[in-house]
């Protein structure tokens, strides 16, 4: 069995770029999710910047707070007239204007505490915890009382009454509640924004990135062998310096898988003509050798010149596969002028250059045929139908049977070539192999060079049509056979 040397290194790099650029599959998600990161952190930042700043205003109006509780302990002081009647007696008391305002600006959420030097409610607010302070100097301490947190003032003090404790409360004391405004006033308010902003910078980051995403499928769509430009018209302008440099690798791979198919071809055509003369000369020795007149001392030399003839037929018909390769390529014919091509004719002269092979082997060589016609390239498809017959006459066996098709199909639209053998035939996991270059089944006798079926197959993708090989029941119901079906387009 030969090496498979598949596609070309020029096609199968381009076929690899081709796959690297479907990366952006991955691309886009990995774009979308930094731009929304660098467009969201900042709005973060803010949220962060209007916290710390909320605060500093809490702490600011607490620190009034504190103050104004300061400035308004002396007047509660001097609010103490008389002692009461009692020890026990609440001292008489009439509330400073301030003090009084104070109180009503803020009911239900402030209050006063009269007490003793020990600390014995007098009078005010009984719900306020009595703290006992250390110093004459005020001092401030939190509590909380059915769900509000106050700020408490306390200071001793001398009055009319008497040495006093006296407690002033505030339940509005901004920093005990920084964090329900923060909550309420802040971070709602922020998150709600930045999940606005990010639905709506995810929406236009992926409407900016559609031309992109369009590029990227339009790359995807190629054939590894389409090597042509991208119309850098079609793409933003940030893309298309992307785009210039792919046009200028495209240019380069294409011009250098050119290079290897002129080389193919020039390397062919240069071999047919001493192989031909080579070919000839053998050709005469063997029929000398072959003559009755010759004798039997010749007959180890004609041994010899028949595998001689066979060698250079082998490299010939090598070389003649190789220039018709080349000459095949699809991307090479893509822009080449169609024609009518009456697939009849056809059968019926490629039929004629195979009778002398196959009558040779006793094989029933036979016409099956209706008028039909396709577009296409003619030599290209007798290039086809010559190498599928020789196929199936070479493999087949002396007494078997061999049909060329061709017609049109039930709908009309398209038409069909094929070729039928009651031959070994190929097996259904070989059937994709066996259309690659230089390709044999394993164990498959004959003098093959594994081009025949990759040669048809390179046709058919110039005609944009696709070969198809099942196994075929021959006339004579042997086991086996192969059927090789080519469907085209009919022409309008």
């Amino acid at each position: 069995m030969r090496e498979n040397t598949g596609a070309d290194p020029a096609t199968a790099a381009v076929a690899e770029k081709a796959v690297a650029l479907s990366v952006p599959a991955a691309m886009k998600s990995g774009l979308q999710r930094r731009l929304l990161l660098l467009l969201l952190a900042p709005l973060a930042l803010f949220a962060l910047i209007s916290i710390y700043f909320d605060y500093e205003a809490a702490g600011n109006a607490a620190l009034q707070q504190d103050q104004q509780l300061r400035r308004l302990a002396p007047l509660l002081a001097d609010s103490v007239l008389a002692p009461g009647r009692t020890a026990d007696d609440i001292p008489v008391m009439l509330l400073a204007p301030p003090v009084e305002e104070f109180l009503k600006a803020r009911a239900g959420f402030a209050g006063y505490r009269v007490s003793d030097a020990d600390g014995r409610f007098l009078g005010g607010d009984a719900w306020i915890s009595m703290v006992v302070p250390t110093t004459r100097e005020p001092e401030f301490h939190s509590m909380e009382e059915n769900g509000v947190t106050y700020r408490v003032v306390v200071q001793r003090v001398k009055t009319a009454a008497g040495e006093l404790i006296l407690q002033l409360a505030d339940g509005s004391d901004a920093r005990q509640q920084w964090v329900r405004s923060v909550v309420v006033k802040v971070l709602l308010p922020n998150l709600i924004l930045v999940l606005a902003a990010a639905l709506a910078v995810n929406w236009a980051v992926t409407r900016a990135l559609r031309p992109l995403l369009a590029l990227k499928e339009a790359v995807e769509r190629r054939s590894p062998r389409d090597l042509s430009a991208i119309d850098p018209q079609s793409t933003p302008s940030e893309v298309r310096p992307l785009v210039a440099s792919l046009n200028r690798l495209f240019a380069l791979v294409n011009d250098q898988a050119e290079g290897q198919r002129r080389f193919v071809a020039d390397a062919a055509h240069q071999l047919r003509t001493p192989l031909a003369g080579l070919q000839a000369q053998v050709e005469a020795w063997a029929q000398a050798a072959m003559a009755p007149a010759a004798g039997r001392q010749l007959t180890l030399s004609a041994d010899r010149i028949m595998a001689l003839r066979s060698a250079t037929r082998r490299t010939s018909q090598l070389a003649n596969q190789l220039l018709a390769l080349s000459r095949a390529d699809a991307s090479q014919m893509a822009g080449q002028p169609v024609h009518r091509v009456d697939l009849k004719d056809l059968c019926e002269s490629v039929l004629a250059l195979h009778l002398d092979a196959a009558s040779a082997k006793g094989i029933d060589l036979g016409l099956e045929v209706r008028f039909a016609q396709v577009s296409g390239h003619e030599w290209l498809l007798r290039e086809l139908l010559g190498n599928l017959v020789d196929n199936a006459v070479k493999y087949t066996a002396p007494g078997g049977t061999v049909t060329i098709r061709c017609g049109p199909l039930e709908s009309h639209a398209q038409v069909f070539l094929e070729v039928e053998d009651d031959g070994p035939g190929i097996p259904a996991a070989e059937c994709a192999r066996v259309l690659e270059r230089f390709y044999r089944v394993p164990g498959t006798g004959g003098e093959g060079n594994g081009l025949g079926l990759a040669i048809a197959d390179e046709i058919a993708r110039a005609h944009g049509a696709q070969l198809t090989l099942e196994a075929a029941g021959s006339r004579n119901d042997a086991a086996g056979g192969l059927r090789v079906r080519l469907v085209m387009r009919s022409p309008v």
